[in-house]
């Protein structure tokens, strides 16, 4: 994980923030997956955040997410998800097109732009 500028404070996790190639597990709906993307807060359109059943803070660090076993992707805030502790890899169509490699249990990320 890395440190974030002090402007930002993620609810419910202090100050750090996971990195792409990191396995995380959706606290809520227990999906696994691995993050391909940070943004800082969340940059989704408000109709697409007002839609979103729990709302959570958009001044914390969103992650996208390839879900393990779905061809989805998913956006989701900091305080939604944990470091998932099965250090196994993901299933996931899309894997191949934005990581390099498999390594002691994360992804190493290639320089291929997530879609803005």
């Amino acid at each position: 994980m890395y440190r974030l500028p002090d402007s930002l404070n993620p609810d419910e996790g202090g100050t750090e923030a996971f990195l792409p190639g990191d396995l995380v597990r959706h606290k809520r709906y227990r999906y696994r997956g691995v993050i391909v993307s940070v943004d800082p807060e969340c940059l989704a359109e408000d109709a697409w955040y007002q839609s979103n059943q729990t709302q959570p803070s958009k001044t914390q660090p969103w992650y996208h997410v390839l879900v393990d076993n779905s061809p989805q992707a998913t956006y989701t805030a900091h305080s939604n998800i944990e470091i998932d502790s099965i250090k196994t890899r993901v299933a996931h169509p899309l894997v191949n097109l934005y990581f390099d490699h498999f390594e002691n249990g994360r992804y190493i990320r290639n320089d291929k732009p997530w879609p803005a």
